[in-house]
């Protein structure tokens, strides 16, 4: 069966590679918006399995995987900023303090589909001004939900990640081999994932 993923994100793809699976990329045409659900976790499953139902209507014959990662703090979604002066925001509002980040996994085949998500707990430093705007001047933080990346120059900012580390980059890979085993796709073990940025 073809294995396809309805992402472009460069994260999702590496992730997804390393569990041994061969897949091809078809990025779905659903804009990345926030889900209007007041519950965070549900808003990031319906957008995963929007983009997932999308690339699965252009592909009726493949297994397609689609993904949505939220930021959550004090129960308020953060997605992608959509300018310095958000990301700044975004950045202010999480120092030195705890947030959770959600990723919910969609699996669409021929009218059959799955949805689960995943919760991780990432506690931030309390970082000043200055490496707020050392990190936007990166360029790193405009297309990642909450503003930062755990797995690139983001990292410097972050204390501690409680729970899934592949989840905070953009994919659980645990939940994502059982769900792809469980539709008869051959997976590799994921590789244990550092436990501190």
């Amino acid at each position: 069966m073809r294995l396809i993923l309805a992402s472009a994100s460069p994260r999702r793809r590496e992730l997804l590679a390393t569990l041994g699976c061969p897949f091809e990329v078809v990025p779905s045409g659903v804009a990345e918006a926030l889900a209007a659900e007041p519950d965070p976790r549900r808003g990031a499953e319906t957008l995963a399995l929007a983009k997932a139902r999308e690339v699965a209507r252009r592909e009726p014959d493949a297994l397609v995987l689609g993904a949505d990662t939220v930021v959550v703090l004090d129960g308020r979604p953060l997605g992608k900023p959509g300018s310095p002066a958000e990301a700044r925001a975004f950045l202010r509002a999480l120092a030195g303090r705890s947030h959770e980040v959600i990723t919910a996994v969609a699996l669409v085949e021929a009218g059959r589909e799955t949805v689960e998500s995943v919760r991780s707990r990432v506690r931030m430093r309390g970082y000043a001004e200055a490496e707020i705007e050392a990190y936007l001047a990166t360029g790193e933080p405009y297309d990642k939900a909450g503003g930062y990346a755990v797995q690139g120059e983001g990292r410097r900012l972050v204390a501690e990640v409680e729970g899934c580390y592949t989840n905070v980059v953009g994919l659980p890979l645990s939940t994502t081999a059982r769900l792809l085993a469980s539709r008869g796709i051959p997976v590799r073990a994921p590789a244990a994932p550092p436990r501190a940025p």
